[in-house]
């Protein structure tokens, strides 16, 4: 099926048609009624009839669609390229979103972006046009907001090469976050494979008031599960207060279900998703939603007895739910907004307000605009300006457009706020900022999804709290974390009190949405005589050599190159901002390898000891000086390892320089499957309490490889430098497929050889 502009409801009608023999099978076979991810699953099957058990199984599914933004998508169709085939099995897409560096303004820096990133682009519109892709120029706005905006519907599935996809969950879309590899599995026509998911049911009861908005609910979420508590789990909003919400209100939820740890998250079918579905040109998709409706909703026995079905429910009552404000450094450490000025002067974290930005793929909705614009002009209006910096990004040009259309631009840009161009910039480490440095501790406040150190302007210093765009703008008028827009007031230029008024917005522009710029280039009919061209002198991009495959022989005294402390997160081992330009080029890229690691034997970040020549150098430079020199190693850390972005990076980067397993309390989900799409061991401790004996000398041994099998332990012995050496035992998820993987050195080597090719 060829890629459009939009999903074509011929797509849409093959999907449904699967739907209700499936499902009628699904209830038979399990005895039971289903959940809303269940029937969504059990629909996109490549088996009906197989077993299916939560947590247990592996299964392979059959997404509708792949979506990529510019960052990952270099990467990911370097492999495709190598995979020989003529064009992509699904409708596939490529969104230029993140490498547009916020600068000045959205008009100057995608100026700058179009030159600074030209070869980058031109290689990934002429592999769009090669493989037929449809290709979204920059500009054109957020790959999340896009997706939502043009080919997400209610029942679907899709993968896409960003943690934040699950943004098409407010569709009632399942949409999984994924690395590059697995994304080139479905391209290439093989299945999506993956871990049935848990589920996490989260009731919504009541509705929200007041400066309450749909962000708040994420982020108290966030706060009952913490960022490792969705982890193999699909998390399925539900009740009476779901339906109360709009369509982008949901996505704006279920986006930031990435920093939980959720495999996605979704809401069911409901009018505000007909609502948003007519409102963006695909009146013929709701139709066809609403044929089908009763199944894109739980069954009635699992909405009148959830706890029978979720593997686990957390209940939440809207009418009482108060505005939150999560940070600094993990989007899980929550309080309502009254609180945080309290707990900033107990820690020391600077109360001032130095930026705050409004917008991104998950805050940058009609709605979430003109709730924001409506306090700018209370506060006009009342002789209130803002006292910090205030920047706003919109999700994409539509949105864009109609907000320019609508003068809600023109009242962010009267109280003095500059407009981004429609792309990413702050929130993923794109921000040339040049008000502070590094060490200079200052505080930051925004509407985004994730705050991990240095994550928005490559700062450690910076301390960043997530919040909804109302309240990050009612900071942004007091200046301060010790203000409370429900119960405070600010002073104006007249020395009058001022107690800000409740936000008020529209779900849907009024005039329907203003389109803008075309920013969709289709593939062209024939594109035989296309041909992809990669200079070997580039620095951006370089062509992929596949990794050796594994030799038969066990590990034995692999020198251990780090062992980390605390956090380590896909940010920590391989960092954002201007390493993006870097992604096509995995030689170069691997320069941040582990950089923001922090040493558990010294404390410190991003260096260690040479276990070759015993010298004190970077990560990075100690990878290569292994890579180079032939030697495999091994990384050790604690928990949640790898938790954050879909970035695939950091698993080809390890992999790159030689890594041969990565040991750890705990995997973050998108990461594990990422080491192992790269022929790289993921192992947990099957004691916790193993990580604490390991000492910067030793050496570990992998031993049984040999007679791997799906879930079974491996045995390991940790070699200490006076000759003693003990035994401990660790645990794998890897199916026969990721044996596989292993095996023949990474799961591209696999889907070659299953295609003929070397």
């Amino acid at each position: 099926m060829a890629v459009t502009a939009s999903t074509p409801i011929e797509l849409v009608n093959d999907a449904y048609a699967r739907f209700d023999e499936r499902i009628d099978d699904a209830r038979t076979r399990l005895g039971r009624p289903l959940t809303l991810a269940e029937k969504i699953l059990i629909a996109h099957l490549a088996d009906p009839s197989a077993e299916i058990e939560r947590g247990v199984t592996y299964n392979d599914l059959n997404p509708d669609r792949v979506a990529m933004q510019d960052a990952t998508a270099q990467m990911a169709l370097l492999q495709f390229v190598t995979a020989g085939l003529p064009e992509v099995a699904v409708p596939s897409t490529v969104h230029c979103d993140h490498l547009i560096q916020a600068k000045e303004n959205g008009l100057v820096d995608l100026l700058a972006a179009e030159k600074n990133n030209a070869e980058v682009y031109d290689f990934l519109e002429s592999v769009s046009a090669k493989y037929g892709l449809g290709f979204w120029k920059p500009g054109a706005g957020i790959i999340h907001q896009v997706v939502l905006e043009n080919y997400a519907f209610p029942g679907g599935m899709m993968i896409g090469t960003d943690s934040h996809t699950p943004n098409a969950g407010g569709l009632g879309m399942i949409a999984i976050g994924v690395g590059g590899a697995d994304a080139v599995d479905v391209m290439t026509g093989f299945p999506f494979n993956v871990r049935w998911p848990r589920l996490i049911g989260v009731h919504l009861t009541g509705e929200l008031n007041g400066w309450s908005s749909p962000k708040d609910i994420i982020l108290k979420v966030a706060d009952i599960l913490t960022v490792k508590g969705g982890t193999g789990s699909i998390v399925e909003y539900f009740g009476p207060g779901a339906t109360s919400i709009s369509a982008t209100g949901k996505g704006t939820i279920c986006n930031m279900g990435a920093e939980i740890g959720a495999t996605t998250s979704l809401f069911g079918y409901d009018d505000a998703m007909a609502r948003y579905l007519k409102a963006t040109g695909r009146e013929a998709i709701a139709d066809a939603a609403n044929a089908v409706a009763h199944h894109l909703r739980p069954d009635d026995e699992v909405l009148a007895n959830p706890a029978d079905f979720y593997d686990e429910v957390v209940e939440i009552d809207l009418s009482t739910l108060q505005p939150h404000i999560n940070g600094p450094f993990t989007p899980d450490l929550a309080r309502e907004v009254g609180e945080l000025g309290a707990e900033a002067r107990e820690n020391g974290w600077p109360l001032e307000v130095a930026s705050a930005l409004v917008g991104s793929c998950t805050n940058s909705s009609y709605e979430d605009i003109t709730r924001a614009a409506s306090i700018l002009r209370h506060a006009a209006d009342n002789g209130l300006k803002v006292k910090t910096e205030l920047m706003i990004t919109p999700g994409s040009e539509q949105v864009r457009a109609t907000i320019e259309r609508d003068g809600l631009l023109e009242t962010f840009e009267a109280a003095g706020a500059t407009v981004l161009a429609n792309a990413c910039g702050p929130c993923i480490g794109q921000w040339a900022r040049s008000d502070v440095h590094e060490g200079e501790k200052n505080t930051i406040v925004n509407s985004y999804n994730r705050n991990f150190p240095k994550r928005n302007d490559g700062i450690a210093s910076t301390h960043a709290f997530v919040t909804s765009p109302e309240t990050t703008v009612a900071l942004a008028l007091a200046g301060t974390l010790d203000f409370n827009p429900l119960t405070d007031t600010l002073t104006n230029a007249n020395g009058e009190q001022v107690k800000l008024a409740v936000p008020v917005g529209e779900e849907l522009p009024a005039r329907g949405f203003d389109p803008g710029e075309d920013g969709f280039i289709a593939p062209p009919a024939n594109s035989s005589d296309l041909e992809i061209v990669v200079s070997p002198d580039s620095d951006r991009l370089q062509l992929l050599v596949p990794f050796e495959p594994w030799d038969g022989e066990d590990y034995i005294e692999l020198p251990l190159l780090l062992k980390a402390q605390g956090k380590a997160t896909t940010d920590h081992i391989s960092m954002a901002g201007k390493w993006l330009k870097y992604r096509g080029h995995l030689e170069n890229i691997s320069g941040n390898l582990f950089n923001g690691i922090v040493n558990a034997f010294t404390g410190e970040a991003g260096t260690g000891k040479d276990p070759l020549d015993g010298e004190t150098k970077t990560y990075p430079d100690i990878a290569k000086h292994l890579g180079e020199s032939g030697v495999r190693w091994v990384a050790v850390g604690d928990e949640n390892w790898g938790e954050g972005s879909s970035r695939e990076h950091a698993a080809m980067e390890p992999r790159f320089r030689g890594a041969a397993a990565i040991i750890v309390r705990s995997f973050a989900r998108i990461h594990e499957t990422n080491l192992k799409k790269q022929g790289v061991l993921a192992l947990t401790f099957d004691d916790p309490a193993t990580y604490d004996a390991i000492g910067e000398d030793d050496t570990i041994s992998i031993t049984g490889l040999a007679d791997l099998t799906p879930g079974g332990q491996v045995t390991c012995v940790l070699n200490h430098p006076d000759g003693t050496s003990e035994e401990f035992l660790t645990n794998q998820t890897m199916s026969p497929e990721h044996i596989a993987w292993f095996k023949a050195g990474s799961a591209l080597n696999m889907i070659r050889q299953e295609l003929g090719g070397e």
